[in-house]
């Protein structure tokens, strides 16, 4: 209720601000369920695990599947955005994921659902680093943050309401109308986006679109000393947050025995940080450097996955539920903001980030699955200690940035 609260605060103090600020809102209402039915399935696998009669572990391919095929296609929406706009783009993507995600509720078999689960990522991901190109457009660097940091406040709202609510609504509806009730909302979203059409309407960029066009784009990206060290670290800290959630909600089964609705409780704390601070943090960012930001965040999250494995009590691991994700909200919104720096082709910039923070994100939860056998709170260690030592290097690979 809070943060339904917080979401309505928020829209209607950015209406009465700016009226960019407010289309940023709109459209990160596409991003917002496009992440919600991306981590709503984490906190179920224990019982998708027994209604499929398979291992949690094979069950947990789920994830990268989806996250994996969600890297490789922003690699092509974002530069198709960049000449064909970005709006029409998101479009095409959420009524694509709206399909699917309807025909995912009718699978049959593991197999089924990690098929379905692949072309969803495939289809879905042009929402979120097309919209991050929109805020490139739209915002000069030094109020960039702001308009960023409300963005990834809707993706970490989708995060935290797919995490808690999956497990909650799986455990009175079941888990197929969980993907039917994700598909209706997502008709209510693509109606809003539609009605605010001629809003995003944008002139189309005469530059000629091409895979050798955009693979020397990306060559030139990735030269950059810059640019290299900002995607390294997305990779890096996309593996972190990933491989920990994926398996937050088998930590909570397996550790304190809690039902469906308990985990998807205990997971409520996850993204609330980044719904309720996400334009305050990307202020900060503006105000006091990303060099500062990013290193503080970097530990946050690391400290908050080493307690975890720590195996405190159950409200204290709630707790460090809420610092992982803040940890996350105080880094990847600053990293896509130098990103957008990097190149007049912003799309292509977005693209690649996207690109590899998916391809982070499905590493992470395939590393996670793989190391599990050494023991789950060993694994939360191990993974936490790794993040500590990513704060370090960050103090020195980010000391330039503004």
């Amino acid at each position: 209720m809070n943060a339904d609260k917080a979401i309505r605060n928020t829209f209607a103090t950015l209406s009465n601000t700016s009226p960019s600020l407010s289309l940023v809102v709109i459209l990160s209402l596409g991003t917002f369920i496009v992440f919600f039915q991306g981590f709503m399935v984490a906190p179920i696998l224990p019982q998708l695990s027994s209604l499929f009669h398979v291992s949690v572990r094979y069950v947990s391919f789920i994830e990268p599947a989806y996250l994996l095929s969600y890297g490789f296609s922003t690699l092509i929406y974002a530069p198709l955005s960049d000449k064909y706009g970005r709006f029409p783009v998101i479009i095409f993507s959420i009524t694509g994921f709206i399909v699917i995600t309807a025909c995912t509720g009718f699978a049959n078999t593991i197999n089924q659902m990690i098929i379905l689960r692949l072309l969803t990522g495939l289809i879905a991901g042009g929402v979120a680093p097309t919209t991050i190109g929109w805020i490139g457009d739209q915002f000069p660097y030094e109020k960039r943050g702001h308009a960023l940091g409300v963005f990834f406040g809707f993706m970490a709202g989708g995060t935290a309401f797919g995490s808690s609510s999956g497990a909650l609504l799986t455990a009175y509806v079941g888990w197929k109308m969980l993907f039917w009730i994700v598909a209706t909302i997502g008709l209510f979203i693509l109606a809003i986006l539609l009605i605010n059409y001629k809003k995003f309407v944008q002139e189309k960029n005469e530059k000629p679109f091409g895979l050798k066009n955009t693979l020397i784009s990306y060559k030139k990206i990735l030269l950059l000393p810059r640019g290299w060290r900002t995607y390294m670290f997305v990779l890096f800290n996309s593996m972190f947050h990933s491989g920990v959630f994926a398996w937050t909600g088998y930590f909570f089964f397996s550790n304190y025995h809690l039902s469906e609705k308990g985990v998807g409780l205990a997971l409520l704390g996850y993204g609330i940080p980044g719904l309720l601070l996400g334009p305050f943090l990307g202020k900060l960012a503006d105000n006091y450097g990303r060099n500062r930001i990013i290193p503080i965040g970097i530990f946050v999250g690391a400290l908050s996955a080493f307690l975890l494995g720590m195996n405190y009590s159950i409200f204290f691991s709630c707790i460090l539920i809420a610092t992982l994700s803040l940890g996350f909200d105080m880094t990847h919104p600053l990293f896509a903001a130098i990103i957008t720096t990097l190149s007049n082709q912003k799309g292509v910039a977005i693209g690649l980030f996207a690109f590899v923070m998916f391809m982070g994100y499905g590493l992470g939860s395939l590393v996670f699955s793989l190391i599990i056998t050494i023991g789950l709170n060993e694994s939360f260690m191990i993974f936490g200690l790794m993040a500590a030592l990513g704060c370090v290097l960050s103090v020195f690979a980010f000391r330039k940035e503004k």
